[in-house]
């Protein structure tokens, strides 16, 4: 539980139907398996004491009897048991039956929780049994052997971590316009249960999934869908135990078919910081929520959810070609807009053969399709200095030939060498200014020539760059629109690779480049090279962008600390990189990320195109003169 993360289950057990005990039976053994992997809240079947498919059988006595003797059990089983579980089974309660979940803790009946939607439609006859939940509630209701609060308005906080809030609805809650989760979550629960008996037909599970995964986005918030499974009565129906565990949109473990557990993390942490950025989320609680407490002990918890290595790049291939079409199609749209506004004759481009300014090319070209223009509409210029190698000239060259650009070759070497002997820079002495005096020189350059020929620089610079503040002010980190600002490093490299896969058989000389430049060394050939060969390699210098990428998605986006940071980095990059490499980049990461601020606070205009962005106009407003002692002491700590 440390960090936010909770271990949390969804469990389908095994039922004979009516038979109480047995049920109560392969309950418990569900909590000890789930005990013994750590799981801190675990939620069972809908009816699963008694069964679901009882039918008629739910008027009986007996019936009622055996499912409230079974829960006693559970109750006396789970005594020294750190956990928090959710099961379901009928109530009676002033003359009317109720389809219930009890919520227990440490063998404590906390709350019973009845179901509100009644379905009575279709394979569906609960109203014959069962009457709606809505507005019952009971402060102090006997039952099991125990006193709890019965009500549809629950919600259950852990003391120990109050980020650990819960709600519980019941199957058919879930799929009405009107869900009691939104209530609950508008109350503060940032989990919600689902006690569920959801018989199977062809293709409900793939809505089922969809219904959980988007109701999880809604309410930003952790949802188990525990669902009924073998052992219902087969007289009409199938029931598949399509159990499913959900965080903020995505599907975090999910299992049909099959009896067990289905066990994920879920992160309070980062569901409480989402809900606290997003300024439309309301938090509402009202006197209809009753609020009750319980413990659990604060311990690690073992990661086995998925944890993206790269997670600004989707992990499947199909996923992966229609994201990068989109994000190529969003960058190129906004360019199209600026070059419509501004009545651009031309868009000019600095191409030095590396990959982020071939990927500001394929943008523009894209823009310049879309307008109906030629591309000789885009100028493409590179400016070989004393950095610049044959390969990365080559290529420059061979790129601006095959998408059909005019193209320029300036040679920056000479003017660089003049206005160093203006300032007195020596060329022996291969400091910061000897680089960025090619840098802003080049920037002069781009300049002067869009003022010639009517029109605009396009940025070449990246996300990751950005984050690092790894340019040169007033140098590559100024245009008039950059393209590239909202794409991250990692996230550029599969973008030129898509489109070298897309001309593959289209244009094969094309996709040839694209390729040599994937492969060249990321440089900005400041330096001179040696034997031909690229000296200068930025992530030699910087660190591997894959580790970088991953430090500003979840210090930015999610906002974690620098030591959460750090554990997912080791959960999910460990084995690549080893734990002394990851620590000193991310040393590296959080002093240039609040050093190069005042690169970031005037930047150009550029697209937003992922869930990171830092624009000063759109998501990240930070000062420029912030301090990062506490960064910085917290990861001290983990030396």
């Amino acid at each position: 539980m440390r960090d936010g993360f909770v271990k949390i289950a969804a469990g389908t057990p095994e039922v004979r139907v009516a038979d109480c005990a047995y049920n109560g039976e392969q309950c418990i053994k569900l909590i000890r398996e789930a005990q013994a992997q750590g799981v801190k809240v675990l939620c069972l079947p809908e009816l699963c004491l008694t069964g679901y498919t009882c039918g008629d059988l739910f008027l009986q006595d007996a019936l009622l009897r055996g499912g409230e003797e079974a829960l006693r059990a559970v109750l006396e089983a789970t005594r020294e048991v750190d956990m928090l579980i959710a099961l379901g089974l009928p109530l009676r309660y002033r003359g009317k039956l109720y389809n219930c979940a009890a919520v227990l803790c440490r063998g404590e009946l906390l709350g019973l929780v009845p179901k509100q939607n009644i379905p009575n439609y279709t394979e569906f006859y609960e109203a014959r049994w069962f009457a709606s939940g809505t507005g019952v509630k009971e402060p102090s209701f006997p039952f099991a052997g125990q006193t709890a609060s019965l009500s549809s308005n629950l919600v259950f906080t852990c003391r120990s971590l109050p980020e650990l809030t819960v709600g519980v609805e019941i199957c058919e809650d879930l799929w009405v316009a009107d869900t009691p989760s939104t209530r609950l979550a508008q109350a503060g629960a940032t989990l919600v249960l689902n006690p569920s008996a959801s018989d199977e037909t062809v293709c409900k599970d793939s809505y089922r999934r969809d219904l959980v995964a988007m109701t999880s986005g809604r309410l930003v918030c952790g949802y188990v869908y525990a669902d009924a499974g073998w052992g219902e009565s087969s007289t009409d129906l199938i029931y598949a135990g399509h159990s499913l565990v959900a965080e903020n949109g995505s599907i975090l473990a999910q299992r049909r078919f099959e009896t067990g557990l289905t066990v994920s993390e879920i992160d309070v942490y980062k569901l409480t910081h989402e809900r606290q950025r997003m300024s439309t989320f309301r938090c509402c609680p009202t006197q209809e929520v009753m609020q009750l407490s319980f413990d659990l002990e604060l311990e690690e918890t073992a990661l086995t959810r998925p944890v993206a290595k790269n997670p600004f790049v989707p992990a499947d291939h199909g996923d992966r070609a229609v994201r990068c079409q989109e994000i190529l199609t969003l960058a190129a749209l906004g360019l199209k807009k600026r070059l419509a506004h501004t009545h651009a004759k031309t868009a000019v481009v600095g191409l030095s053969g590396g990959l982020d300014s071939t990927l500001a090319l394929l943008i523009t070209a894209r823009a310049m399709e879309m307008l109906g223009r030629p591309m000789t509409d885009i100028v493409a210029i590179t400016m070989p200095c004393f950095g610049t190698t044959s390969r990365t000239k080559s290529n420059a060259q061979l790129l601006a030939e095959r998408i059909g650009t005019t193209f320029k070759t300036i040679d920056i070497g000479e003017a660089v060498k003049v206005h160093f002997r203006d300032i007195g820079q020596s060329m022996e002495d291969l400091s910061v200014t000897f680089e960025n005096g090619q840098a802003r020189e080049r920037t002069q350059v781009l300049m002067d020539i869009a003022n010639q020929s009517g029109g605009m620089v396009i940025g070449t610079g990246d996300l990751s760059e950005l984050a690092l503040g790894w340019a040169t002010y007033n140098g590559d980190h100024m245009s008039m629109y950059a393209v590239n600002a909202g794409i991250p490093k990692t996230l550029v490299r599969h973008l030129v690779a898509y489109v070298a896969d897309e001309n593959q058989e289209r244009d094969p000389q094309l996709s040839a480049v694209l390729r040599d430049i994937l492969d060249t060394p990321v440089s900005p050939e400041l330096l001179p090279p040696k034997e031909g060969e690229i000296a200068q390699k930025t992530e030699d210098l910087v660190g591997p962008y894959e580790l970088h990428d991953f430090f500003l998605y979840y210090a930015v986006r999610w906002g974690f600390s620098p030591r959460k940071v750090y554990r997912l980095a080791l959960y999910a990059l460990e084995e690549a990189y080893g734990r002394e490499t990851i620590l000193k980049w991310l040393h590296n990461f959080y002093r240039r990320f609040f050093a190069q601020q005042f690169k970031r606070s005037c930047l150009p205009d550029g697209p937003k195109v992922g869930s990171v962005t830092l624009s000063p106009r759109g998501d990240w407003r930070m000062p420029s003169d912030a301090v990062a002692s506490l960064w910085m002491e917290e990861l001290k700590g983990l030396e």
